[in-house]
């Protein structure tokens, strides 16, 4: 009787990799779009010298560095995983995932590293040229790092270009089929714009948390009335952040429809599930809400709105939608209730992400950005809404394809390899008390870099010093002029 309410081997495996993943992909959905941003931020600085830019360049420049590291030690793990409890997995599609993952080592991997060390450390040390450089190559590192792992993901969703042999073993006939296969484009532009979304509102919510500080502790009156803010460099966070919700949520959108489409075509139980349909019918509703149940059969509680579903699943306002009864039963996801309700964590984050964005630009208009506290407010309030919507949608991609690794082809319970139960719970309990204890810490000062004031700093990078050795006085300052930091300003 005990027994069968432990969890088995299976469970506490595929737990413990979503575990794993959840909270490394944590880390990439927010460095990928910070590491666009620092590149934008520097070729800002370049273009038009105004030092406010290099400031905020700066500002972020240690965050990355700190995000960037723990993204790289929470990935370990996973290759990890592969060789203990996923063995079967490992030794089926080692021929084709194995690649994909090494042309990431050798195209992105090796990109990023031999460059982030000249971006973190090299301003002053090498030409201003040189170092943006190698800011764009990191930063490209991150596109061609997600591009390969997407790929290696995606074709798990929608094989192609395989044969398998007798044994069982998966061997690549066409590696473009492959590496491009049928949801692999989708799947690609959604999630790199995700992650510019989470990384466009944690910036905004840090610019607009730093804009409310001020202004409750120090703001001055300029000659024409309006209040201004002395702190530029939250002023140009927030508005930079705005500027990318107001233009790539709506395109999310957008492509979220293709993705869905896609899927739709390739894996409907996925897409039965997202929508809580278990009948095939024309006119198909959006369900709203529901509580949807695989031992009845049907959603219920449903509240819904009369063949939405189908016009943007088929693009016909009366359109066919296949029901998961239609389906065969053994491909239904494992866990239909996690599907549906992650799926609409997703869109509605989503389409507060667009609501945000475009009040943003109402205010821009009136020239309120900067000076209405519930567009403040509700900007910090959003800060985390990205990281949990990508969160979300992973969710639903891969509790989806379950009961499957491959899609219709490799069964996860096929894939394990042959380990005890109490083995993996051990391990799991090791990974949940070192991931709490050492990312828990790393979160934390995360957190207190973004606290932290944007302060003015030098209006270009420092130039190289002669070492100062004992006994001798150091060489005189050759700065000319003014102060380039604007000097405090009394308060009203």
């Amino acid at each position: 009787m005990l027994d069968a309410l432990l969890p088995s081997a299976l469970d506490l495996a595929r737990f413990q990799f979503a575990f794993v993943v959840v909270w490394h992909f944590l880390f990439p959905a927010f460095t990928i779009g910070l590491a666009s941003y620092l590149a934008v931020l520097e070729g800002l600085w370049l273009w038009t010298g105004k030092p406010v830019y290099l400031d905020v360049f700066r500002y972020w420049l240690k965050i990355f560095a700190i995000a960037f590291a723990m993204g790289v030690v929470s990935g370990i793990v996973m290759s990890y995983q592969f060789g203990t409890n996923w063995a079967v997995f490992s030794d089926k599609v080692g021929a084709v995932i194995g690649p994909l993952l090494g042309y990431e080592v050798l195209t992105a991997f090796f990109l990023e590293a031999g460059f982030l060390g000249v971006m973190l450390f090299g301003m002053g040390r090498v030409g201003k040229g040189l170092h943006f450089l190698a800011t764009c190559l990191v930063a490209t590192g991150t596109l061609i790092s997600t591009f390969w792992i997407l790929s290696a993901n995606s074709w798990m969703q929608t094989p192609r270009g395989h044969a398998i042999t007798p044994e069982g073993r998966f061997v690549v006939e066409n590696w473009w089929e492959v590496i491009f296969n049928p949801s692999f484009p989708f799947r690609y532009m959604h999630t790199v714009t995700g992650a510019y979304l989470t990384t466009a509102l944690i910036v905004g919510a840090v610019g607009a948390f730093h804009v409310l500080r001020e202004r409750r502790s120090a703001t001055v009156r300029d000659a024409n009335g309006p209040l201004r803010m002395a702190n530029d460099r939250a002023r140009v966070m927030f508005s930079m952040a705005m500027w990318m919700l107001t233009v790539v949520a709506p395109l999310q959108l957008v492509l979220g429809d293709l993705h869905g489409g896609n899927t739709y075509e390739h894996q409907p139980a996925k897409v039965a599930a997202m929508e809580g349909h278990f009948e095939t019918q024309r006119g198909t509703p959006t369900v709203l809400f529901g509580i949807p149940s695989a031992e009845e059969e049907r959603t219920r509680l449903a509240v819904e709105i009369p063949n939405l579903a189908s016009l943007y699943l088929t693009h016909s306002w009366n359109g066919e939608v296949r029901g998961l009864k239609d389906l065969p039963r053994d491909h239904w996801p494992t866990n239909i209730p996690l599907v549906f309700f992650a799926f609409r964590v997703m869109v509605g984050l989503g389409m507060l992400m667009i609501g945000l964005g475009a009040l943003s630009l109402l205010q821009r208009v009136r020239g309120r950005l900067y000076t209405t506290p519930w567009l403040l407010r509700g900007a910090v309030a959003m800060g985390p809404a990205g990281l949990i919507a990508v969160t979300a949608g992973w969710i639903v991609t891969e509790a989806g394809r379950q009961p499957f690794t491959v899609y219709g082809l490799v069964r996860t319970a096929d894939s394990m390899s042959p380990i005890a139960a109490p083995a993996v719970a051990a391990s799991l309990a090791a990974f949940a008390v070192v991931y709490f204890v050492v990312f828990g810490a790393g979160i934390w000062f995360l957190f207190r870099l973004f606290s932290q004031t944007p302060q003015p700093q030098e209006s270009g990078p420092p130039q190289n010093k002669p070492i100062r050795t004992a006994g001798t006085t150091p060489a005189p300052s050759t700065q000319t002029g003014p102060d380039p930091r604007p000097q405090a300003q009394p308060a009203e």
